[in-house]
């Protein structure tokens, strides 16, 4: 993929504001196509949002191809304006500062965590915790930090590696209580393990508080009180739970809170805010905590479901909202909704790395759901009126197939069912070039039939044979070849949508005016500091 090169920064306030103005006048005239859903596909006819040329080019494109243009990489033969769009696109990403990530961070060492510290994690999980992990402690040493606080801890994978690997203290809170004893009984497991390789009894376990941050105050509050706080037996606790931020349950309370920060404010007592994957309004909250709060040296966040970000004008909240948080984006006037929001947590690089034989099956999927759209809005109009959730069908149907297939002359001849193999068996029109085919003998009308059955199981609804289905199917399979280059096109403003996002939160004038010394964005790859996921991490400190 060729390299773009950088047109915008964020330095300052007004490099920022130019940079954020730069992607809203982008992104408004393609406005309907982040608003759009593809369970809509073929009801609301979604493919004319799409410029002719640019469709008429991308039907008949390679699935690798489309894989590859969410990353900003275009063929040579495609029209103009579809390179031009997707280069202008690129150019106004936040970047991807690998180098700038080891610059600001010399010496990092990622110590890989052992078989039992690593239990239950997943690879990707195993690679983020560890480098996280080592970050949050670099960056704990550097500022003088003497404890760390995970935020939306889960199951507490973060917290023992910085407390069992780094040696350092660590409050994990969740608003889970089965998480808390889930972190509870996997940090004894941990300790007794590294109690009979060590001699030293003195082994540092993370405590563990259960309540719902509700506002960055009671998150400011809850941090300092855990700050304060000498013996754990007097603070939440172990299996407590707290909506802190509420006066009627809060334990401990803001003022007590207030009372301990008013005595410990000229000490020497830091902490570090972190959190992997710190759901929708939480990353926002950890931002405004430490610009809030003196004893809060640094922050190393990892943000992701923006869908759940909480955005002015469209919800009511007594709370302030997650986004946008400066007033330089509240001027702007441009409402992003959930559908953006929910675009902007899609990885261009997962997609890139995807194999075509999966994005054949995502793609089937997708004209399923949107074909079932067409049963609902013809047979069940009073339940499509609520916009119901069938839950994810698509997983399911594809192992219900490769079972069938495993038991069925489809096999291969050691019994065993590739992915290619299913894929290549069942995959739609798309990848044939759209032939003319018997509906009903179709193997993707056999497998859309399971899924209306299955998607009305679900919601509740008797499946009837007054149903046509084969007319339904035969209505919409001419349109399937559109799904995957529509798919791409607006996978593509996936990238874009989150750099506005977090350029808001870079653009809030609390945040410019703190004393901060550094500030970087980053993702993790490979074994690198690079781009695993669409969310980014943020580093910084004071």
């Amino acid at each position: 993929m060729a390299t773009h090169r950088r047109r915008y920064f964020c330095q300052t306030a007004a490099e920022t504001l130019e940079w954020m103005n730069a992607i809203a006048d982008f992104i408004r005239p393609y406005k309907p196509l982040l608003d759009a859903h593809v369970v809509n596909f073929f009801k609301d006819r979604l493919w004319e949002l799409v410029d002719d040329q640019w469709m008429d080019c991308l039907r008949k494109e390679s699935v690798e191809a489309l894989l590859k243009l969410p990353s900003g990489s275009a063929q040579d033969y495609w029209p103009d304006s579809l390179k031009q769009f997707l280069c202008n696109l690129r150019s106004l990403v936040l970047p991807r500062e690998r180098e700038l990530m080891h610059q600001m961070l010399p010496n990092l060492h990622v110590a890989s965590l052992g078989t039992v510290l690593a239990q239950g994690m997943n690879l990707k999980k195993k690679h983020e915790v560890e480098i996280l992990a080592a970050v949050v402690s670099w960056i704990a040493h550097d500022s003088g930090a003497e404890t760390i606080i995970d935020v939306g801890s889960g199951q507490g994978y973060l917290a023992q590696a910085l407390s069992f690997q780094y040696q350092h203290p660590v409050i994990a809170i969740d608003a889970s209580l089965h998480h808390a004893n889930v972190t509870n009984a996997r940090a004894a497991r941990i300790k007794k393990h590294y109690a009979a390789k060590k001699s030293s009894p003195h082994l540092k376990v993370p405590r563990t508080i259960t309540c719902n941050i509700l506002s960055s105050e009671a998150l400011t509050d809850l941090s300092i009180t855990s700050l304060c706080e000498d013996n754990p037996e007097e603070s939440m606790g172990r299996g407590n739970r707290s909506e802190f931020g509420d006066s009627e349950s809060s334990e401990p309370s803001v003022a007590k809170a207030i009372n301990l920060y008013n005595k410990q404010q000229h000490s020497s007592a830091f902490l570090v805010l972190t959190g992997l994957h710190a759901c929708g309004d939480l990353s926002v909250n950890m931002l405004r905590s430490f610009v809030g709060c003196e004893q809060v040296r640094a922050l190393v966040g990892i943000g992701c479901c923006y869908n759940l970000l909480s955005e002015d004008c469209l919800e009511k909240t007594d709370n302030s909202c997650g986004f946008p948080i400066s007033n330089a984006t509240k001027l702007s006037s441009l409402v992003l909704g959930k559908n953006a929001r929910d675009l902007a947590c899609q990885s261009a690089e997962r997609w890139r790395i995807l194999t075509a034989d999966a994005a054949l099956q995502n793609f089937d999927v997708h004209a399923f759901r949107a074909a079932f759209q067409l049963v609902l809005d013809k047979y069940f109009p009073e339940i499509l009126v609520s916009s119901p959730s069938i839950g994810r069908q698509g997983k399911a149907l594809r192992r219900q197939q490769c079972r069938r297939l495993r038991e069925s002359e489809l096999c291969c001849e050691d019994d065993r069912c590739s992915f290619s193999e299913v894929s290549g068996k069942l995959s739609y029109s798309y990848a044939k070039g759209c032939e003319e085919f018997d509906v009903q003998g179709s193997n993707n009308y056999v497998l859309f039939k399971e899924f209306c059955k299955s998607g009305l199981t679900r919601l509740g609804c008797m499946f009837s044979e007054d149903i046509d289905l084969p007319e339904i199917w035969k209505e919409a399979q001419p349109y399937t070849e559109f799904i995957g280059p529509f798919w791409a096109l607006r996978a593509a403003l996936g990238p874009l949508v989150e750099s506005y996002i977090l350029l808001d939160s870079n653009c809030s004038k609390k945040v410019m005016q703190t004393s901060i010394q550094r500030c970087i964005h980053g993702t993790f790859e490979g074994n690198n500091l690079n781009c695993l996921e669409s969310s980014e991490a943020l580093v910084v400190w004071k």
